[in-house]
């Protein structure tokens, strides 16, 4: 008795490999070409959002603390027992090498959002001090930005470019959170993501 053993893979075997092959370079192609920082506005989003719920968690405000020049980032929330002040919740989340805290030329903010374009207002110390070169956005325990006096405010924005893109992460008066895009341009053509 003979045995044939073949050995290697069947063209249907190898045209399924090159067919799932295509479509994940489809998906991922495009993304690879984009903003170099994309994860940046994303990663911001995700801290926006962990400082909404910790502000609600605590029945306290919580913020998210952006230092500009050291293009960095954390969320901190407000502790109400001794020692009373900001406590940072975790660790700084530095910005992708190459991106930077700023808007470059563009003029005009994401619509529906920020009235002109600027970063969020800069952060205060225990002792309601200005703490230059930071921005950030403070949520109360139900979840709406506020400012400094604790009224609530719609002028809350982070912006992240490359130097070809800018992104932006906005919040409304409401507590909605997104995350915009577009070409480092004066005449900005925002599309949300």
């Amino acid at each position: 008795m003979t045995s044939t053993s073949a050995k290697g893979f069947s063209l249907l075997e190898l045209v399924m490999v090159l067919g799932v092959t295509g479509v994940l370079l489809a998906v991922a192609v495009p993304r690879m070409g984009t903003f170099r920082g994309s994860d940046d506005p994303h990663n911001l989003s995700n801290a926006l959002s962990l400082a909404k719920l910790r502000a609600a968690s605590n029945f306290s405000k919580a913020r998210l603390f952006v230092d500009i020049n050291g293009r960095a980032h954390h969320v901190e929330w407000y502790q109400r027992t001794a020692p009373i002040g900001w406590v940072a919740l975790n660790g700084p989340t530095l910005l992708t090498n190459g991106n930077a805290f700023a808007f470059g030329p563009v003029n005009a903010p994401p619509p529906n959002t920020q009235p002109a374009i600027l970063q969020a207002p800069s952060c205060l110390d225990n002792a309601g001090v200005v703490i230059a070169g930071t921005a950030c956005i403070v949520f109360n325990s139900r979840g709406i930005p506020v400012d400094g006096t604790d009224a609530p405010t719609n002028a809350d924005a982070v912006y992240v470019t490359d130097g070809t893109l800018v992104g932006s992460v906005t919040v409304t008066a409401t507590g909605l959170i997104s995350v915009w895009s577009t070409a480092s341009t004066a005449t900005p053509a925002w599309a949300h993501k």
